[in-house]
């Protein structure tokens, strides 16, 4: 199993040690650091500038968000970055959600599977530099159509300038429902889950495996899955649970509209449908502005099957969950403590 580090986003602005915390985690042993973007810092600078500064951690999102960039300047910012750090880059995507990607970016939220399909095949042809770059839209048309809104008709198919690294970039998905699963399986190398139980990775690798049968000769070998893993090394388990819950509260309640929020719904389907009530009046209670209430919900239970919590030695053997899962890669963020014990837990 290999760790990486959680860096995020900002909230109000860098925390000023994250590249003495970099170079520690890469000199404990962890194999890669991973960035995000909501809607204040991207995600590819701080890669280039912590980046820059490492020799062996991989470089991935959590995620980049694809309506962010249109899919060309998003194949470019990787294939730079791709060249500067020699290799280590990790292409992960995802959708966000409708009030993000509406309110925030001002594009249309509609048809995400479909908008990603053309993402990634567009990604793939700019990397694999072969014929001039076309895609058919509807969503990312190339070359823009003559006839389209305020074209000109000048629209030419380009082949990148830029040669593509030795090492090709992987791309990981964000998927949380079935289709998106099956989509991570068929055109992806890998995928990115947010909250994940363990115990469930027959169900998850299922509907990986539906995309997989699309695709001649793919195979697990092809694939991988990073995991975000909430955790915290701290012998009071009471304490540590109770630390979880507002994360938890806050990503089944108030991620999003009620009916539009895709995090509720990993939440609700988790084993069988276990928590679905509880998921209800934990949205119900934070929608309404209880949100003391809403944290004081959460399940014990819920938290202990998606986390790693407790003492160090309940956190390496619970760690056990996930190597017998299909996840190879932990991905571990918070303050330097939590990381540093988690790290010192489980490279040991």
């Amino acid at each position: 199993m290999k760790l990486g580090l959680s860096l995020g986003y900002w909230g109000r602005g860098p925390n000023p040690d994250t590249l003495d915390n970099v170079l520690a985690a890469e000199s404990m042993g962890f194999d890669s650091m991973w960035t995000a973007e909501a809607w204040g810092s991207d995600a590819l600078t701080p890669l280039a500038w912590y980046g820059s500064r490492t020799t062996t951690m991989k470089l991935g999102q959590s995620i980049t968000q694809i309506s962010a960039r249109t899919p060309a300047a998003t194949a470019m910012a990787m294939q730079t970055l791709q060249h500067l750090s020699d290799g280590r880059v990790i292409c992960g995507l995802g959708v966000s959600g409708p009030q993000v990607v509406e309110g925030w970016y001002g594009q249309p939220f509609a048809k995400p599977l479909a908008r990603t399909r053309e993402y990634v095949d567009i990604l793939k042809q700019v990397w694999a530099r072969g014929e001039p770059v076309t895609s058919e839209g509807p969503h990312y048309p190339l070359p823009y159509p003559a006839d389209g809104e305020g074209s000109v008709g000048k629209g030419k198919a380009l082949r990148s300038i830029t040669h593509p690294h030795p090492t090709p970039i992987p791309v990981y998905l964000a998927a949380e429902g079935p289709k998106n699963l099956a989509l991570a399986g068929e055109m992806a190398d890998g995928w990115l889950p947010l909250w994940m139980s363990p115990d469930e990775s027959s169900w998850y690798e299922a509907q990986i495996q539906k995309g997989m049968d699309r695709v001649p000769g793919k195979s697990w070998d092809d694939f991988g899955v990073a995991a975000t893993v909430p955790t915290l090394v701290l012998d009071d388990l009471d304490a540590a649970i109770d630390l979880m819950r507002p994360n938890l509260a806050l990503y089944i309640g108030g991620m999003g509209a009620k009916g539009e929020n895709y995090h509720y719904d990993v939440f609700a389907r988790m084993n069988e449908g276990r928590y679905e009530g509880t998921c209800e009046k934990i949205q119900e209670l934070y929608l309404s502005g209880h949100k003391d209430e809403a944290i004081a919900t959460v399940p014990a239970e819920m938290v202990d099957d998606i986390c790693l919590v407790g003492s160090a030695d309940r956190v390496r053997d619970r760690v056990q969950r996930w190597e017998d899962s299909i996840v190879d890669t932990l991905l571990i963020g918070g303050p330097w403590q939590t990381v540093q014990a988690a790290g010192a837990a489980l490279l040991d």
